[in-house]
């Protein structure tokens, strides 16, 4: 079974958040460490996914939330498809007035697609980003859109507890992506 990596969005995923109850619940997942979650840098959270997918015997399924998704995209640009694939979660859109300022390194986001197969999961009244945008960035990385309604920034705030939704998205890829490889 392929692996399941976690990748937190700006000040981690705490522990109301789905990405912590699925680790909870399956401790096999891993999740992303990074030298400081409140002051993000693009280049030590690059070394961080590094450090992270070469720990895995197998290339992992990055299921990256928020401001993580835009670092699975620059990390793909520049290391290639180290990756079995993605889940990106609730993509901000850098030129949102939401967007935090401390995350600037980020904000130059590749337009290219990504070079493994990947799924963008987006929420209709998401403040970090638009239905529009999530659109824009599916196109743009080749990846498949999944509305999932009206459910804010898809996070704690949200009360989605365990996410039963996400677990079956992250159940359908996997088991796509480990028949790819069969």
């Amino acid at each position: 079974m392929l692996p399941v990596l976690l990748l937190p969005g700006l000040g981690g995923s705490g522990p109301g958040h789905w990405q912590s109850h699925w680790q909870r619940a399956d401790p096999a997942m891993t999740r992303l460490s990074v030298p400081d979650w409140d002051r993000p840098e693009l280049a030590d959270w690059c070394a961080a996914l590094d450090r992270a997918v070469n720990a895995h015997a197998r290339p992992p399924i990055l299921v990256a939330h928020s401001l993580a998704c835009l670092l699975v995209a620059h990390w793909a640009q520049a290391r290639g498809p180290r990756a079995a694939g993605a889940i990106l979660v609730a993509v901000p859109d850098p030129s949102g007035p939401q967007f935090p300022v401390e995350a600037r390194s980020f904000a130059q986001v590749p337009e290219q697609p990504l070079p493994f197969p990947s799924v963008v999961v987006a929420s209709a009244d998401d403040p970090y980003g638009s239905l529009d945008h999530s659109e824009r960035r599916a196109r743009q990385w080749g990846s498949r859109l999944i509305a999932v309604g009206s459910l804010g920034h898809i996070n704690a705030d949200s009360n989605l507890g365990e996410w039963a939704r996400g677990r079956e998205i992250l159940a359908v890829f996997r088991t796509e992506l480990e028949g790819n490889r069969a």
